[in-house]
């Protein structure tokens, strides 16, 4: 089944509300957990979201480096894109200092409901594979424990280098178009999210370009990899997808103890620990534990009467 054709021209109003269904893809980005290409599900442009990626193609490029720009922009979605992602930026810049004051002075909080966000898109991401076969069963487990053992192998930080900032924009943007994988939920992983956060609060250029490279070099060279994969081989490349996520609760689970080496305090590391004892603030997390777990039933309840699995959204060949 072939992708919805693009659009070529909307009316001012289309343009607005295309702007605001980005500003909801972008609250969703924000957030690990909530994937922001289960939200362009929800709003009726994942097809055309996806279409306008793909004519980002060699001619397009071509044209581009010789100039021929007015030929180049002819029939390419610009105004589209330029819209969403106006809309997507005015969220991450507007939500941002708010989820750093949060992750600095209630962490267990903030890591509480993101543990229920993750652990309900585990269960979203598992229902996408048809048919559970001993192969993608074994696919997940396999994924599920190597990812357990990689966060927890990961350190405390990780390098603020250009390299390691720019391959972490080129990972984290992948799992925008793959709907129930999140991609602040990779910068997690990779200890980058609250270090990202940071240079959108503070508008910090240089750094926000790197990531912005990496996310435009990782977004060109992986949707087509994508796009095949799942036709091609769908149930193993959702039943790893779903291991890998399951595994990586590791990293999400909101009470934490931190671990300095006693010889060198640069091998300081972080364990997971249960709450010493009940309290107010521990009921509050479990509350909003819960409440990760149902908004995102909620938005995956929504999105499948919106339209068809993602699945069937997937081009022939």
């Amino acid at each position: 089944m072939s992708l919805t054709p693009i659009r070529q021209t909307h009316s001012l109003r289309d343009y607005f509300w295309i702007a605001a269904r980005g500003f909801c893809i972008g609250a969703a980005d924000v957030v690990p957990g909530v994937s922001g290409g289960t939200m362009a599900f929800i709003l009726g442009i994942y097809d055309e979201l996806l279409n306008a990626i793909h004519a980002v193609n060699l001619d397009f490029i071509r044209r581009l480096i010789t100039l021929r720009w007015r030929e180049a922009f002819a029939h390419f979605p610009w105004r589209f894109l330029l819209a969403l992602g106006l809309g997507i930026g005015t969220a991450i810049f507007s939500l941002a200092r708010g989820l750093r004051w949060m992750l600095e002075h209630h962490p267990s909080l903030v890591w509480a409901f993101f543990f229920g966000l993750v652990l309900a898109s585990v269960i979203v991401v598992r229902k996408r594979v048809r048919h559970w076969t001993l192969a993608a069963i074994t696919l997940a487990v396999l994924a599920a424990s190597g990812a357990y053992v990689l966060v927890g192998l990961t350190p405390t930080q990780t390098p603020d280098t250009p390299w390691f900032l720019f391959l972490s924009g080129a990972i984290a943007i992948c799992a925008m178009i793959l709907p129930g994988i999140s991609g602040a939920f990779i910068l997690v992983l990779l200890g980058k999210y609250q270090y990202v956060l940071d240079a959108v609060v503070h508008f910090d250029v240089l750094t926000l370009v790197i990531f912005a490279t990496g996310c435009t070099v990782g977004l060109l060279s992986f949707v087509r990899l994508l796009r095949w994969l799942l036709r091609h081989y769908h149930d193993p490349t959702v039943a790893v997808l779903a291991g890998f996520m399951l595994g990586s609760l590791r990293k999400v689970w909101p009470w934490k103890e931190t671990l300095v080496n006693g010889v060198d305090s640069h091998f300081a590391h972080e364990v997971n620990v249960l709450p010493s004892a009940f309290s107010p603030e521990v009921g509050l997390a479990l509350a909003l534990l819960l409440l990760g777990v149902a908004l995102v039933w909620g938005i995956e309840y929504l999105a499948a009467r919106r339209i068809e699995p993602v699945r069937s959204s997937v081009p022939e060949g």
